[in-house]
């Protein structure tokens, strides 16, 4: 196990400023933002959680907004596409992701894993016929999505309705075995966000394909490392849950780091664990946060291991999409909001995209939430929406903070006039 004996302190404001600017929100704005923003901006969070959900805009471009404001989502989509110039590629980092492209020898182990596991997807172990097949049509036709690969097989494409879920074509249901074994890759979403699977050479930049393959022990350790960086301060279990390790395996890595110094063992306020401090993690003041405001994903890696949240923040944050709407508590897409350095409230948002509006169904203010945050959260929703090209942001009367962000909305309005 990772060693336990620590040689600093850390507050609980301490340690949530350091994770917050770890994170990337204390970066030097760049206006507009660029493509070289983009990827500095990867850079601190390490992934982007891919998911489905579009009622407010996908899950992996509202972290970048979080902490660039405005940009244009093209310069996401030029950094994951194409070849010797691509940045990004998805693959399973902590679950379906972007992740920078020289993360890919660091995740040779787990594609091993995968390919060893090749009779979990039960028909692929014995149908090697329809691999040679999808194999052999990108080769020839190139990045391709899986039911343009059904249908030049043979095969149809459609789903059967006889469940909810995951009722995948044959070729569908090969194509995540070979892309989690790493014998296909990610090229792109079509505008229906359908994968575009490719050969890991129509896809990969060549030097990352030629990269040496470290050992598994050294995967593990870059992992760590690049969690350590993204966290700032974290928990043995933290550094695991970042990119999905086991823990043993985490802590034979954290145990290199802090013989080599890269790790500083500290306790921090309030957490029972022991903590690791990068030795590079900035200690910034409260002053220092004064610029701060942003909506979080439901998905952000700020937030996305709950317990971590409500020990830096005192944050009890579920996602409510699969919950019933009758036993929902704030709402069905649920934004933290952050101000400064803390969470203040929540906002249930949806784009209606029909009207043009941006739909404020419920808000809710954190305990001790500071007299600005209905201001603050207004100015921020029409931000939010102008950068989704939507007109108007309406607040429906839910939460407790809906009154006063309904006469922070007519202020802004007025002053816009």
């Amino acid at each position: 196990m990772a060693t336990s004996s620590s040689s600093g302190s850390l507050s609980r404001a301490q340690a949530r400023r350091v994770a917050v600017a770890a994170q990337g929100f204390l970066d030097p704005a760049h206006d507009p933002p660029t493509l070289r923003t983009v990827t500095r901006t990867v850079g601190r969070t390490g992934v982007l959680q891919v998911d489905s959900v579009n009622v407010l805009a996908r899950a992996h471009l509202v972290p970048l907004y979080s902490r660039m404001g405005p940009y244009d989502p093209a310069l996401l989509e030029r950094a994951a596409s194409g070849r010797e110039q691509r940045r990004l590629v998805e693959y399973w980092a902590h679950v379906q992701a972007l992740v920078p492209v020289d993360l890919w020898p660091a995740m040779a182990h787990r594609r091993d894993a995968y390919r060893d596991r090749r009779g979990k997807w039960g028909f692929v172990a014995a149908d090697d016929a329809l691999e040679a097949g999808v194999l052999g049509e990108l080769a020839a036709r190139g990045p391709s999505t899986s039911r343009e690969l059904a249908t030049a097989l043979g095969e149809s494409a459609t789903r059967s309705t006889e469940h909810w879920g995951w009722n995948w074509s044959r070729t569908r249901r090969l194509l995540d075995y070979l892309f989690t074994a790493g014998d296909v890759a990610i090229a792109g979403r079509n505008a229906q966000f359908e994968i575009r699977y490719g050969l890991p050479d129509q896809v990969l930049p060549r030097a990352v394909l030629e990269a040496a393959t470290p050992t598994v022990e050294e995967q593990h350790l870059e992992l760590v490392r690049r969690a350590a960086r993204s966290h700032g301060v974290a928990t043995l279990r933290c550094l695991a849950d970042y990119y999905r390790m086991a823990v043993a395996d985490a802590a034979a890595a954290v145990e290199v780091m802090v013989e080599a110094g890269e790790l500083e063992p500290v306790t921090v306020e309030g957490w029972r664990r022991p903590a690791y401090l990068h030795r590079d993690a900035r200690r910034p003041r409260a002053a220092a946060f004064a610029g701060v405001r942003a909506l979080l994903s439901p998905f952000d890696p700020l937030v996305w291991e709950r317990e971590r949240a409500e020990r830096l923040f005192d944050f009890h944050y579920r996602i409510e999409i699969y919950t019933p709407a009758e036993k929902r508590v704030h709402g069905y897409y649920v934004l933290p909001f952050l101000l400064r350095d803390e969470l203040v409230a929540r906002v249930d948002l949806k784009a209606d995209r029909a009207t043009g509006r941006l739909l404020v169904k419920g808000a809710y203010a954190e305990d001790g939430a500071p007299d600005d945050t209905a201001d603050q959260l207004a100015a921020e929703l029409a931000r939010v929406a102008g950068w989704l090209g939507l007109g108007e942001v309406v607040v429906e009367d839910r939460g407790d903070l809906a009154p006063a962000l309904v006469r922070a909305e007519e202020r802004l309005v007025v002053d816009a006039r």
